[in-house]
């Protein structure tokens, strides 16, 4: 039942996930300054989302017939997503979320074109709601940076 190309894609959104999720609790604890409220409260719903996410992918994963990984190792050989710096100003931490998360939604859509070529039509839903989620993420993250930041941002 496994279609490796399926499987290699979802390990892929599995380990930013999961580097995704620490990053975002890591600057939920450290964010600091005059925005502190609102960004607290928004990276502990980021985090908590990707909690639930990161169960889903690896249980497709499991349902696909591979093994998920399940270490820092494994996830740091396979994510593009780099560690979060809880030193970072209020302003560099969303900037960083917002990369990062375009950086996730690339490795989303990647796994749902594999999906759809596959014609594995639960990964591609599962990619589909993920994408769906991230597009708002990287919206709302991007609306909360200053102007100048914004008009410098790729996406």
């Amino acid at each position: 039942m496994s279609n490796k190309p399926v499987t290699d894609a979802l390990k892929k959104v599995l380990a930013e996930s999961y580097g995704l999720m620490l990053k975002t609790q890591n600057y939920h604890w450290n964010v600091e300054g005059p925005n502190f409220p609102g960004l607290h409260a928004l990276f502990m719903v980021q985090y908590s989302e990707l909690f639930l996410a990161v169960d889903l992918v690896a249980e497709r994963i499991r349902a696909l017939g591979e093994k998920a990984p399940g270490s820092y190792g494994e996830f740091g050989k396979l994510s593009k997503i780099k560690d979060g710096d809880g030193e970072l100003d209020a302003d560099f931490m969303v900037k960083d979320l917002y990369e990062s998360n375009v950086t996730l939604l690339a490795s989303i859509k990647k796994a749902f074109a594999a999906a759809e070529k596959a014609g594995d039509q639960p990964t591609a839903d599962l990619m589909n709601a993920r994408s769906a989620l991230h597009e708002k993420t990287v919206w709302m993250l991007k609306s909360s940076l200053p102007k100048q930041t914004r008009l410098k941002l790729a996406v």
